[in-house]
């Protein structure tokens, strides 16, 4: 047995009858179960409850012993002063407040739905699958799906809401600034992205705007940080970039040993760092005001339009200083665009309206609906079981799905383990 299962009988009043009795004899009815509190102190504030006919208002904890009252610390904690019911599977210590009084003890195991602990147990306690729900997700009502799709990207923007102001602090709360690091680490994709990122934490944003007047310039700063500018090789571009960058690196006293080393290691020549620094210098050389253009941006066409660019001219036959490629233009892909859109656009975009006082949630979600879903192992794992994600706001919401529910076991937090365990045959 799990705590959060009793909070959840408790939340729902899955009970087989509305009158009980405490340990005590005293007769029970629940009128306000309360509010379910998530952070710490007891688990419902405010409830309403009449113990012998007589109204309590107050908060409500819940335990599978009754002593872990005790295991947990609470008796010498004020926070549970105003604790008026305790509810617990198992009745074995009694509770005291600290004037002597004992806390009412309401017994749960025998007045949930027989039902309810059946679907809770069978959700729980089969052989290890990929999610717990595997058996039955196919079977949930698709409007219930699609709202709680809905509602798990809104909690994705939120979380992720928390993270960038938690950078812009550290960005001087410079959103322009922010916005350059966010870029950074997602032009480095899972492979490099902290490795850009690092890039991005070691200049000053005020040196990146100075250069990017030059893309060739701001693309010899970013290489030179990156130690890509290090070895000797005999090619004219590099070493008109290797000059650049030791003139920059004097000029703004600039310090690249925190930065950690971008990996070639598996990478498709167009993900390499030489290829995707570039095309960041040239992003920054195109649209001299980044940060407001981003924000001023509506339609989905517009944002492709925006990052319709490619790489410095030299790229054009290389991926590699020194070693020259078939000839092609290095743009940015729809692909990759979505993937900027998805992880640094949409999340900025929604974290500065919010800060403004402003509410852009819908047409976020409009641009997010309108991108096509993307493709990874949890994405395609769902979507076998049950076909989930046709666009990317509902192939982010899986990925919320299984990062902040699946994995953590929060079933009855989730719609869909709230219907399978509500659900009555």
């Amino acid at each position: 047995m799990r705590e959060d299962f009793l909070h959840y009988v408790w939340k729902f009043q899955k009970f087989r009858k509305t009158t009980f009795s405490t340990t005590d004899g005293e007769t029970l009815h629940i009128r306000i179960p309360g509010s379910h509190n998530h952070h710490a102190g007891p688990d419902f504030f405010n409830a309403q409850l009449e113990l012998n006919n007589q109204l309590w208002a107050g908060n409500v904890e819940i335990h599978i012993k009754s002593s872990d009252w005790y295991a947990h610390g609470h008796e010498k904690d004020t926070a549970y002063d105003n604790v008026i019911l305790h509810v617990v599977w198992e009745h074995d210590a009694e509770v005291f407040r600290k004037d002597g009084s004992t806390i009412p003890t309401f017994v749960v195991k025998d007045f949930i739905a027989a039902e309810t602990v059946g679907q809770y147990q069978n959700l729980f306690s089969k052989q290890k699958k990929w999610i717990n729900c595997e058996n039955e997700l196919a079977e949930i009502d698709s409007f219930i799906v699609d709202n709680w799709l809905e509602r798990l990207y809104f909690e994705r923007l939120e979380r992720k809401e928390v993270l960038l102001h938690r950078e812009l602090q550290a960005s001087q709360n410079h959103w322009e600034a922010l916005l350059f690091r966010l870029l950074c680490k997602n032009f480095g994709l899972k492979v490099n992205g902290d490795s850009f990122f690092s890039i991005a934490q070691s200049i000053p944003f005020q040196v990146v705007r100075k250069c990017s007047h030059n893309s060739e310039e701001l693309e010899a700063l970013l290489l030179g940080q990156a130690g890509l500018l290090d070895r000797e090789i005999e090619d004219g571009y590099f070493l008109e970039l290797k000059a650049k960058y030791a003139y920059l690196k004097h000029k703004f006293a600039l310090d690249n040993r925190s930065v950690i080393a971008p990996k070639y290691f598996r990478l498709r020549p167009p993900n390499f760092p030489t290829i995707r620094l570039s095309q960041l210098a040239v992003l920054y050389n195109k649209h001299q005001q980044l940060f407001a253009q981003i924000i001023s941006l509506k339609k989905l066409s517009e944002y492709y339009q925006f990052f319709d660019l490619s790489t410095n001219d030299y790229w054009t036959n290389h991926y590699n200083f020194g070693v020259v490629s078939g000839k092609r233009k290095k743009k940015l892909t729809r692909k990759f665009i979505d993937l900027l859109i998805i992880n640094t656009v949409l999340p900025i975009k929604f974290s500065y309206a919010r800060q403004q006082g402003q509410d852009v949630l819908d047409a976020v979600m409009k641009i997010a609906s309108e991108m096509a879903s993307e493709e990874n192992s949890i994405v395609k794992k769902f979507n076998a079981i049950r076909t989930m994600a046709s666009n990317s706001l509902q192939s982010q919401a899986l990925l919320e799905l299984k990062n902040e529910y699946c994995d953590k076991n929060k079933c009855l937090q989730c719609a869909v383990g709230h219907t399978i365990v509500g659900a009555r045959k």
